[in-house]
């Protein structure tokens, strides 16, 4: 699986909009990916959007700036279609619930607790908001995650997204990402929170340097993790499973491919 970050949502937050610059990056990441699947012999490609744009008022014009480059009708789904195509994707049918916190927003599903929330909080998000401010995070971090006080947790939790598999690859150490050690990585609520505190004491240029980061969410990764801390503690969670698959498999689930 090829991933590339492109910040789509970047000070949607601030404005509520995409960012010229943000639409036509991300637009042409699509192109790209578009075009390598037109190489390696695709019969069927498909684009579906998340939280910035579906949240943005000009979400529409990444959707025709795509629609233009590759002639794809982009999906924007909703937040709750988005919590169960992760949860698809990373269960394969299996019981348990996904956390997969995103740019924009962050998901939260357990099909056996009736648990399906799309929170408007997300790595991007929170660092347009607060940036790497550890007293600023917390409020907004506990205001957004309200509505999870009281709710139960069943089953394993794995956590999926970016600041899943970042974590991972910096628990573990990887001087190069490994997606196949990564996937299964057990992470405990004691060891988001270590590592959520040594985020806090690092500057973004001393983060890029811990080993297994990606340098490209050194910036939003204290945010992040800091998010992750609080849904853990919240539901009682006492360890996560980080998961490679995620909502783009849970995506080909749904559409029945």
């Amino acid at each position: 699986k090829k991933v590339q970050t492109t910040r789509l949502g970047e000070s949607v937050a601030l404005t509520g909009r995409l960012l010229p610059e943000a639409i036509e990056r991300s637009a042409l990441a699509v192109k790209a990916f578009y075009e390598l699947a037109l190489l390696e012999g695709a019969e069927k490609i498909f684009a579906f959007a998340t939280a910035a744009v579906r949240s943005a008022v000009n979400g529409g014009d990444f959707c025709t700036r795509v629609k233009t480059l590759t002639g794809i009708e982009v999906d924007v789904v909703s937040g709750e279609t988005e919590a169960k195509l992760g949860m698809l994707g990373a269960l394969s049918g299996e019981e348990g619930g996904i956390i997969d916190i995103g740019g924009a927003s962050t998901e939260l599903c357990c099909e056996q607790t009736g648990l399906f929330v799309s929170l408007d909080v997300g790595a991007v998000r929170l660092y347009d908001l607060c940036g790497d401010r550890k007293d600023k995070l917390l409020p907004v971090i506990r205001e957004k995650i309200s509505c999870l006080c009281g709710r139960s947790a069943k089953g394993e939790f794995f956590a999926i997204g970016g600041t899943a598999t970042t974590l991972a690859s910096v628990k573990l150490g990887l001087e190069e990402y490994d997606a196949d050690k990564i996937h299964g990585t057990e992470i405990t609520y004691a060891e988001v929170s270590a590592l959520s505190s040594l985020f806090f004491t690092r500057t973004k240029e001393e983060r890029e340097k811990i080993a297994g980061m990606d340098v490209r969410r050194a910036d939003v990764i204290s945010g992040a993790t800091y998010l992750l801390e609080q849904i853990m503690q919240t539901l009682s969670l006492e360890r996560v499973i980080v998961s490679e698959r995620d909502n783009m498999e849970g995506y080909l689930i749904w559409r029945g491919i």
